[in-house]
């Protein structure tokens, strides 16, 4: 049986290191922050677009996004990244997850969940683009 030899090994396996190495991780990482801040700038906009504050606050119907009255909830959305890879968005307001997700007592008026949903083709794209940059980079001979 004859020998065989891989031509480019060295290259490639110098490639792959590239491709899993600090570089990725950190483009990635940055491309899910971005998506983090469209989501939460999607959040806040759903809040606050036609709400009305003080005496003329009119509360917002069951299902759809809190008319902002006083402005804590989308003031408080906030973007963080939780690990390299992990983004997370939230309102630290104390009513927050209340009319996200509603309670016995009133009705969700969620305003995350529709924002992330908006969203979604976006932070595909930010994510694929990070990842083909990445991939491009690894075909330098840097």
């Amino acid at each position: 049986m004859a020998k065989s030899r891989m031509i480019g090994a060295k290259a490639h396996v110098a490639r792959l290191r590239k491709l899993a190495g600090e570089q990725m991780v950190r483009g990635v990482g940055k491309a899910l922050f971005a998506a983090g801040e469209a989501i939460q700038v999607e959040a806040q906009i759903s809040i606050t677009t036609g709400s009305v504050s003080g005496k003329k606050h009119v509360p917002s119907a069951p299902g759809q996004p809190p008319n902002q009255d006083t402005g804590v909830l989308a003031g408080n959305i906030e973007v963080v990244q939780a690990a390299p890879l992990v983004v997370e968005v939230s309102s630290n307001a104390p009513y927050a997850a209340a009319l996200e997700f509603g309670t016995s007592k009133v009705a969700a008026r969620p305003y995350m969940g529709p924002a992330r949903d908006a969203k979604r083709d976006e932070v595909v794209q930010l994510v694929r683009q990070a990842v083909a940059n990445a991939v491009r980079k690894s075909k330098s001979r840097d």
